[in-house]
């Protein structure tokens, strides 16, 4: 396993991450399909024996189920692992259980400490931009959870507008408050929309990327086959799938795809993920699987390598995209 600095900060995480939304065993609702405890587990401990040290999830995953999941599987191990969680979205039924407020993300960190057991996170992000709380209130919060609580070691951003991004940076450079260090964005080999201005600036900025739905939450594995009709309980379950992927163009991008893996002898999966991994910025995808055999055969995309000739290959029948994931 390789190891980079995440974005400017000091701190080295592996070259993938584990996505924790996969984990909770919710009874019901968006995340009925996740892994109870038992099922999870193994997937996690593999992970942590093939090198990866990194683990991403969110207070809102299966209502908090997810964070306690990876809280109880790696207790006695913490400080061997980056562990990233997030916060925006809504916890409860009140007019303050959701947002960046500093009630709610005070409320919230002590919560996701608690679910994961541990005194302190290594990446606290902002799941979503909160446009009712204003940036300062909620950037001052965080900052105070660094250097004043201690609990927060560096701070992180999710799905949002480049100029979102740079507002925030330059509020923190200006008003002397600790600046985000990575973005989560939605960026893969047939949504590459982020390249326009979010990647520049990120670059620019030195802000560490960590690509959320890497592989299309299933698209680019080429599990889905054009003209036909769509199986499986991904799609019957999961509206995003259904509503980001599936042009025509789309298909063009999984047609080309599979061709260029075919002539690598590699599978689909793991080239789209080697194509991530080579893109300038790029630290750590975040790769959701429900099994230890989908984590064995991702892991093998830190080891290919992709010459300029197939990259471009790779990325010619891409067409462009409305923008899809801020929401």
């Amino acid at each position: 396993m390789q190891y980079l600095r995440l974005g400017s900060s000091g701190q080295k995480v592996s070259r993938l991450c584990l996505g924790c939304m996969s984990f909770g065993g919710a009874p019901g609702g968006y995340y009925h399909w996740t892994l109870n405890y038992e099922d999870s587990k193994p997937i996690i401990l593999r992970a942590i024996d093939l090198g990866i040290n990194f683990f991403d999830t969110a207070d809102v995953y299966s209502d908090g189920r997810s964070e306690k999941v990876l809280g109880k599987v790696v207790e006695g191990r913490r400080d061997d692992l980056i562990i990233a969680t997030k916060v925006f979205g809504r916890t409860g039924t009140g007019p303050n259980d959701a947002g960046l407020s500093r009630k709610h993300v005070r409320h919230q960190v002590k919560g996701s400490l608690d679910r994961l057991r541990t005194k302190y996170l290594d990446l606290y992000q902002v799941h979503r931009w909160d446009y009712e709380t204003p940036i300062e209130e909620t950037l001052r919060t965080f900052h105070d959870l660094v250097h004043v609580d201690g609990v927060v070691n560096y701070i992180g951003a999710s799905a949002m507008w480049a100029w979102q991004l740079g507002a925030a940076l330059d509020m923190s450079e200006r008003l002397g408050l600790e600046k985000f260090v990575t973005i989560q964005n939605h960026y893969n080999l047939a949504y590459r929309e982020e390249e326009r201005e979010m990647i520049p600036l990120c670059l620019s900025r030195g802000i560490g990327i960590m690509p959320w739905s890497p592989l299309a939450r299933g698209f680019l594995t080429g599990k889905y086959n054009r003209g036909a009709a769509p199986k499986g309980k991904r799609y019957r379950s999961d509206y995003y799938l259904k509503e980001r992927y599936f042009k025509p163009e789309d298909f063009d991008v999984v047609t080309r795809l599979s061709e260029t893996a075919k002539d690598k002898g590699t599978s689909s999966a793991k080239l789209a993920l080697a194509w991530l991994l080579h893109k300038p910025g790029v630290v750590s995808p975040i790769v959701g699987v429900t099994s230890r055999a989908q984590l064995d055969e991702l892991i093998e995309a830190t080891e290919i390598k992709i010459s300029p000739k197939e990259m471009r290959r790779l990325e010619e029948p891409y067409q462009p995209h409305a923008v899809e994931g801020h929401t």
